[in-house]
């Protein structure tokens, strides 16, 4: 989401001004000595009204004075976009899954998408996605780089907090394999998926 507002919040009897992020899975607010992160998985009411967007959880309920963005944050805050939505998928897409051990995902994919190769990539990709547990695994990335289409995207999906396999070293072997990392999602509870793309100025001229 990355949505962003300057506000004053009232918490605990405690009035700060700064400035609140909406992220995909979290609202956070910096200012003063007023330091907030709320999961929204951790929210038990969320509401607006008269401008201000009250958020109950388990330490007591935080007033963000927003005004007209009030309702929209509730609302985006009550109605999360899908990993699909997030991710971008279209109708139209051919697309690539390799090691995939989400099978609600594989199921959402091929609900949504023109052709689903599982095992095995499909040339001209509009996405590749790919999972790793460990670090040497992705040797791989160049390779299947060449299935991709030149503006299609390949996505490595990894578990957190894992050391076998850390952002830094999918970020290295990303850049080895040609390519640029534009953006990370929240793929699951346990793992998270990385954006890789072709370089604009790299990609072939049809």
């Amino acid at each position: 989401m990355g949505a962003e507002a300057d506000c004053a919040v009232r918490f605990k009897g405690k009035s700060a001004t700064g400035r609140a992020r909406l992220e995909t899975e979290v609202l956070q607010f910096r200012g003063g000595d007023l330091r907030l992160s709320i999961p929204f998985k951790e929210m038990s009411k969320v509401s607006a009204h008269g401008g201000t967007l009250s958020v109950a959880f388990a330490d007591g309920t935080a007033a963000f004075d927003l005004g007209d963005a009030a309702a929209k944050w509730a609302s985006k805050i009550l109605n999360p976009p899908s990993r699909l939505t997030k991710i971008g998928a279209t109708p139209e897409w051919r697309v690539s899954a390799l090691g995939v051990t989400d099978v609600s995902f594989l199921r959402e994919l091929a609900q949504t998408v023109s052709t689903l190769s599982i095992g095995r990539t499909v040339k001209d990709s509009d996405a590749i996605f790919f999972e790793a547990d460990k670090a040497a695994a992705l040797t791989r990335l160049e390779k299947l780089k060449a299935a991709l289409k030149p503006n299609g995207a390949l996505w490595v999906i990894r578990p957190k907090g894992r050391p076998e396999i850390s952002e830094r070293a999918t970020m290295a072997a990303g850049k080895a394999a040609g390519l640029v990392d534009v953006k990370v999602v929240a793929f699951s509870t346990t793992h998270t998926a990385e954006k890789f793309v072709i370089p604009v100025k790299a990609r072939a001229k049809p």
